[in-house]
């Protein structure tokens, strides 16, 4: 699962980031089970790193400060636009009832991953129902596995009279700059496609590379060397760096999530209170703690330039460039983190029906970083807290309308006022979906009735008649 979610990410930014860089941000997307066993392989690979007590980055001041070492910066960003890698999501869901679902239910799901981006992004309700098709669409590989004219077809049945096959194709497009780089794609050549759109166009032959995918894959398929290079008119040598940039292209951008859910999470944050109040820290047990192995780092001191001290060099900006992205990390999730539990105060203290509206771009422009960022930070990073361990994810919540003075309700919150005033019916006169709608709007919340039969059938509760039945 490790080296899946880290290849993932290197697709996009090879080329257009240091390796360095791209190292820093990798690690920040994987999870903490994920992250645990990339450490693993580094200590077993890398004579210079072994376990610390302490966390961070130890030992890294024993290390001479040579000229080879001097290019690792005091603070490494793990921040970017992912303008030269990802396109932009979409605007945020704004106000009215945006769209919404279970995330946890979800879990890591490809489908899931997919769902979250879409109630993130800003849609007309037309747009909606066409993006939730094409997702519901999606096979496990990342590919749209039902062609677009059935799509329509079906759209049409549901009500969507008029829908042409542009509209659906413009929705697509939309879905298309969606994260793993590639989903969406109708087949291989279109999945390649748009991994290598993502790429700026500096890099080098990537006129010849899109070619290549264009026109030429079966070729490539047959290793027919000698078309290609007449073709596409190139040498040996700019050949085979054409060849290599579409080899490190995922032909199967959705095969890193996994189908089913993990029960077993480790929380990457620990939310406790004091008598100074909340306070958001690192799991201290979350990570191996590693530092520079102070004996061989000692032989780094010798001024010969032979091949050993050599090779223990290489090692050993490896190992320091490994400590540095991995306090990067924490600090960018510590970083996020705090900001997402200050916004949700309300329910540490008061539990789901406190829950506010909260969405990409508020924690993005808090922190000052990018949407995609923030996106990475949350995905498969949990937090413990006195009422259970949640995804910071789980935070995340659209806006539903309130009482018309610029009141907003988050939909978690009003799910669990849902819930809550179910449980607390009479037994022999359940509420009907229309009489929650009156108890809500009492409460100067305002949905409609059938997105509050949408979040009753979401938390698996039956309607009032059925309820009343089972009673």
């Amino acid at each position: 699962m490790a080296m899946k979610a880290s290849l993932q990410l290197r697709v996009g930014t090879q080329l257009t980031m240091t390796p360095q860089l791209q190292q820093a941000i990798a690690l920040l997307q994987l999870s903490t089970l994920d992250l645990r066993q990339e450490i693993q392989q580094a200590m077993e690979s890398n004579p210079m790193l072994e376990l610390e007590e302490g966390f961070g980055e130890q030992a890294v001041a024993e290390t001479p400060e040579d000229d080879w070492s001097s290019e690792i910066p005091a603070e490494l960003s793990t921040d970017s636009d992912w303008s030269d890698t990802y396109q932009d999501l979409g605007a945020p869901a704004g106000g009215g009832e945006g769209p919404d679902f279970e995330r946890q239910a979800e879990g890591q799901s490809l489908r899931g991953h997919l769902a979250w981006q879409l109630a993130m992004t800003d849609l007309e309700p037309r747009q909606q129902q066409i993006a939730e098709s094409l997702v519901d669409a999606v096979d496990d590989a990342g590919y749209l596995a039902q062609p677009l004219d059935e799509i329509r077809d079906g759209l049409r049945r549901q009500g969507l009279d008029g829908l042409r096959s542009r509209e659906v194709e413009q929705v697509l497009l939309r879905l298309q700059q969606f994260e793993p780089t590639g989903v969406f794609a109708r087949d291989l050549r279109e999945c390649l496609m748009l991994q290598l759109a993502t790429l700026p166009d500096d890099t080098p032959l990537l006129p010849q590379a899109r070619r290549l995918v264009r026109q030429f894959l079966e070729a490539l398929a047959g290793d027919d060397r000698r078309l290609l290079k007449r073709r596409l008119g190139l040498d040996d040598d700019d050949l085979e760096t054409v060849i290599a940039l579409v080899r490190s292209l995922d032909p199967r951008p959705g095969s890193a999530f996994s189908s089913v859910d993990s029960d077993y999470v480790i929380p990457d944050l620990v939310a406790r209170h004091d008598s100074r109040g909340w306070k958001i820290e690192l799991n201290p047990d979350a990570l191996p703690r590693l530092r520079i192995q102070p004996d061989y780092a000692a032989l780094i001191r010798r001024a010969d330039k032979s091949q050993d001290n050599q090779f223990l060099k290489d090692h050993l900006q490896e190992a320091r460039w490994l400590l540095k992205s991995l306090s990067s990390r924490n600090d960018t999730l510590l970083r996020v983190g705090r900001e997402i539990m200050a916004r949700q105060l309300d329910f540490l203290e008061q539990g789901e029906e406190a829950m506010k509206p909260l969405i990409l771009a508020d924690i993005a422009q808090a922190v000052e970083m990018h949407e995609s960022t923030i996106s990475r930070v949350t995905t498969q990073k949990y937090i413990h807290t006195p009422r259970g361990v949640f995804e910071l994810k789980y935070f995340f919540s659209s806006h539903v309308g309130g009482n018309g003075e610029g009141d907003a309700h988050s939909s978690t919150a009003i799910r669990a006022r849902i819930r809550k005033l179910i449980q607390e019916e009479p037994p022999r006169k359940p509420l009907s979906d229309s009489k929650l709608v009156a108890l809500l709007d009492e409460a100067g919340i305002q949905v409609a009735r059938r997105t509050v039969a949408k979040y009753r059938e979401a938390m698996g509760i039956p309607s009032s008649s059925e309820r009343k039945r089972l009673r």
